[in-house]
């Protein structure tokens, strides 16, 4: 046992060994083709290789950092500039439940938790989402942690522990709360829900906003469903499980580690992936690049990966995927079964994208059927026509479409006046509806979550 867990270390360290030396080779091609000596020789070679190397470097140096939140300024009715604080309200070891406090603003009356996936990406990947939510809302947000930087003392981390991290944010931040649930935490905030609904009914979120997750996985297969059903749990362990190296302050944690999966997203739209770096490169060398181009927002935070922990990832496959525990209602937290029919008073809406190749149609909204004690006028479904599994939360279909839904639902489903629910319809389609947010990128390059 201990060799294996040797060899898992010395795999783990060689991938992030592959991943230094092509750093380096990247800032050593960038420092020597743009010495000055090779003006006299205005060759377009040197060129080519000195935005190669910048372009290299500058990709690989990004798979080991976690990206900032970088939230502009909100724009206020005063027409002030107000700076936004990102503030930790309940701090654990696996994740933090943060707050955006938008400075010298009164609180807003919508109070929203953003349920970020733990799938491989850090919760910046919802930052276009925060932004859009600011203007009206108070937004909290699960913020996960990478789990090569948790020392082993901390212990296990699997989905049992994800919900019950779900159901303590949901309790702390208390029942005027609106969950939006955000691709793979579907199934989770939809048992976590259910568990109050059963433990803590006054701790109830009051909506729950379910978008592109996997809550019937079985409902529409696609590339993620049968590659989970194709695999052997032995074999998946096999092949993917590694053990932290000895750089990190987890080291010997044994985790699904993030360079396996940014691995397995780029081979999913090789092509793409390809196409999108060759143009890059060439505008480097052309210069016409720029630091804040749509490649460097988009590869950004695509590129910036995290470790799951090996049980959470492997749990959430056996569970979630094979035995189908939340889609059959047979999920068990804690060793009690957790029953969804006994939700009653959370409002539920499910958002789909029609070209969602990841959480295909028919897997989110089977939850609506799993919600037998809810009333049929406290539910919605929406499906988006165009949309892929990133567009559905943090591109142009959510802004101009989704978003709008999203919180209409929530405030019919709110205790304020009906007339200050169609005033606030009102001023919301009287604003931008672009927000201020631009596409980061198209959907044919999608970050799986």
């Amino acid at each position: 046992m201990a060799m294996k867990g040797f060899k898992e270390i010395v795999s783990y360290d060689a991938m992030e060994t592959i991943r230094n030396t092509n750093e380096w080779l990247g800032a050593t091609a960038r420092a020597f083709a743009s010495n000055p000596i090779f003006a006299l020789n205005p060759h377009p070679g040197f060129r080519l290789i000195s935005a190669w190397g910048h372009v290299t470097e500058r990709s690989f140096a990004r798979m080991v950092v976690k990206p900032d939140w970088e939230i502009p300024p909100i724009s206020g009715e005063d027409g002030e500039d107000h700076i936004v604080y990102v503030e930790p309200v309940l701090e654990r070891p696996f994740g933090d439940l943060i707050h955006f406090r938008v400075a010298r603003r009164e609180p807003r009356p919508r109070k929203v938790l953003l349920v970020a996936p733990m799938s491989g990406h850090y919760a910046t990947l919802l930052r276009s989402t925060v932004t859009s939510l600011l203007p009206d809302c108070e937004v909290y947000v699960t913020d996960w942690h990478n789990a090569r930087d948790i020392p082993v003392s901390k212990g296990k981390f699997d989905i049992e522990d994800y919900t019950n991290y779900l159901v303590d944010f949901i309790r702390h931040l208390g029942p005027d709360t609106n969950v939006i649930a955000v691709c793979q935490p579907a199934p989770l905030a939809l048992a976590a829900t259910a568990i109050l609904a059963e433990e803590d009914p006054t701790a109830q979120p009051r909506s729950l906003t379910l978008i592109g997750g996997p809550v019937d996985p079985d409902a529409a297969a696609t590339d993620v469903t049968d590659f989970g059903n194709r695999m052997t749990m032995g074999e998946l362990e096999h092949l993917v499980i590694q053990s932290v190296g000895f750089k990190y302050r987890g080291a010997g944690r044994k985790v699904y580690p993030g360079l396996a999966q940014l691995a397995s997203f780029i081979a999913m739209n090789a092509e793409t992936h390809a196409g999108a770096f060759i143009n890059k490169i060439f505008n480097e060398a052309r210069g016409t690049a720029s630091e804040g181009d749509k490649h460097n927002r988009f590869y950004d935070e695509y590129l910036a990966v995290m470790d799951m922990t090996a049980e959470f990832y492997l749990s959430t496959v056996e569970r979630i995927f094979k035995n189908l525990e939340i889609a059959q209602n047979r999920f068990v937290v804690n060793g009690k079964q957790v029953d969804i029919g006994k939700i009653t008073d959370v409002a539920i809406m499910t958002v789909e994208g029609a070209n969602d190749d990841i959480s295909a149609p028919g897997q989110c909204v089977a939850a609506l059927a799993l919600c037998t004690g809810v009333p049929e006028a406290k539910k919605a479904q929406h499906l988006e026509d165009g949309a892929g599994h990133y567009g559905i939360f943090a591109g142009k279909s959510w802004r101009l479409n989704i978003r709008p839904l999203v919180l209409d639902f929530i405030d019919e489903h709110s205790t304020m006046p009906a007339e200050t629910r169609r005033k606030r319809r009102r001023s919301r389609n009287g604003k931008s509806s672009d927000c201020g947010i631009n596409d980061p990128v198209s959907d044919s390059r999608k970050i799986a979550v």
